[in-house]
């Protein structure tokens, strides 16, 4: 794939506004945004960071940044990004990501919250920071879009602000139960998505009515186990023996109560073993999901991995 012409930094951020005074314009702010993004991106964390690796990386930085007065101190850092006007930043971040790493054809999309570690303020008692991300697992998990929101109960009202915030056609959006709802995914397909939504008790009839057809039609008659239907794979890497089993259900005629569910093509059924040792007890536990694709399983239970595989990393 060709590299776009357009991921210059100093590009996508140009026309970020400037909060400082001119005579507190000691430094540019495109040389404090350059070396703020490289530090994050190279597994920096804080404004100490920022200064830090611009230190470091002085002589490379050089060679593309203006730098009149070497390094910002961190209270520099500190204090642009505090007046920075944060929707607009995130815009200009947001096309930044998009241009160096486009969403392509069957790319898998995945949203997830996460409350900010450290984030609760006890001085004034203000709630912990809580982001709810978009990343692309394509390109190693590359944040491609991101939200504040209040709590986590307050995911619902931001996943379709975040999804209109990104280009997803032709993309598959995966989702754990907050956003399994149906007005997500006709705005999902709306935009020419696909989505692969975890099914829980905040539908409980849908739930009970998959779960009984599952364990009464399927699994305990050993049924959906042609090719592309199952998959059976064991995972010891970890320190502990995992066994996945996967089914996928295309029949859901005897499912009325999906019926409301738009586009909906599969239903997946996964079902986990794992033990720590050969004496330890062997743990079991069951994850329904809906989608608008029909895969086989082995399709299925890898975009199912990669999503809590990101998703567990946390910001």
């Amino acid at each position: 794939m060709p590299v776009p012409s357009n991921t210059s930094i100093v590009e996508h951020f140009r026309n970020l506004e400037d909060p400082r005074i001119d005579r507190a314009k000691k430094h540019y702010l495109l040389d404090i945004l350059v070396i703020a993004l490289c530090t994050l991106l190279t597994g920096g964390e804080g404004f100490q960071d920022m200064e830090l690796f611009g230190k470091s990386k002085l002589s490379w930085l050089q060679t593309f940044l203006a730098l009149p007065h070497g390094i910002p101190s961190h209270d520099t850092f500190g204090r642009v990004f505090a007046r920075l006007n944060p929707q607009r930043f995130q815009e200009c971040f947001l096309s930044w990501t998009q241009a160096i790493a486009p969403l392509t054809e069957g790319a898998l999309v995945s949203l997830d919250g996460k409350t900010v570690k450290a984030s609760f303020d006890r001085a004034t008692a203000s709630s912990p920071l809580h982001m709810l991300s978009a990343w692309c697992s394509q390109n190693g998990g590359l944040v491609v879009g991101q939200l504040k929101t209040d709590s986590k109960s307050n995911e619902i009202t931001a996943i379709p602000e975040l999804l209109q915030l990104l280009m997803i056609k032709g993309c598959i959006v995966t989702i754990d139960a907050m956003g399994c709802q149906t007005r997500i995914a006709e705005q999902i397909l709306a935009q020419g998505g696909d989505y692969l939504l975890t099914l829980k008790g905040n539908h409980r009839k849908a739930s009970t009515a998959v779960k009984q057809h599952f364990h009464q039609e399927i699994e305990h008659h050993l049924l959906g186990r042609e090719e592309d239907h199952f998959c059976d794979a064991f995972d010891d890497s970890h320190g502990r023996l995992v066994r996945r089993r996967v089914w996928t259900m295309t029949d859901l005629a005897p499912l009325p109560e999906l019926a409301k569910w738009p586009g909906l093509q599969s239903v997946i059924a996964v079902e986990t073993m794992r033990t720590a040792h050969q004496q330890a007890p062997v743990t079991s536990d069951y994850r329904f999901y809906l989608s608008s694709l029909v895969r086989s399983a082995e399709t299925f239970a890898s975009m199912i991995r990669q999503h809590w595989v990101y998703s567990n990393k946390g910001p």
